[in-house]
């Protein structure tokens, strides 16, 4: 016997009817354009970087030293996430973890030379990546689509 609220599909019955259709759902475009985009990134950008390490060191030669747990925070990053990062990117020499001079219980991060000539050459890289990801909007779509990805998060 089936339960209220349940339905039993049968053998070769039609699904029923519904109005909710994947393919149009905002989540799952995004999750696809971003797929396609991640797929770009990870074969174009150098010294193999991922997204997020990018981000970080991209945020880093944008605000320069940083607190660790301030660092996160800038790149939407929990703490135990910039952890791994920071000690990733500091293992391959980009960048480097010391005391902060203002406050000496928190660690304080910036890019090392390394870093700094690894990033100015993956800055120039990313804005190809950015070009490929978008080319199939016009300019003003992709203003357009940049405005509104910035109005929601």
């Amino acid at each position: 016997m089936l339960k209220p609220g349940k339905l039993k599909v049968l053998a070769g019955a039609e699904p029923p009817a519904s109005d909710y259709i994947v393919d149009s759902q905002v989540g799952f475009l995004m999750r696809v354009a971003m797929q396609r985009h991640t797929s770009i990134f990870m074969a174009n950008m150098l010294e193999d970087l991922t997204q997020t390490q990018f981000a970080v060191m991209a945020k880093l030669q944008e605000v320069g030293p940083s607190s660790q747990n301030h660092l996160g925070r800038l790149v939407y990053l929990d703490a135990a996430t910039i952890k791994g990062v920071v000690d990733r990117l500091g293992l391959r020499g980009f960048i480097i973890t010391g005391s902060d001079p203002t406050d000496r219980r928190r660690r304080a991060v910036s890019l090392t030379d390394k870093g700094t000539r690894v990033m100015d050459a993956a800055i120039r890289v990313a804005a190809e990546i950015s070009t490929k990801t978008l080319r199939p909007l016009t300019a003003e779509e992709q203003r357009t689509l940049t405005r509104l990805l910035k109005k929601i998060t």
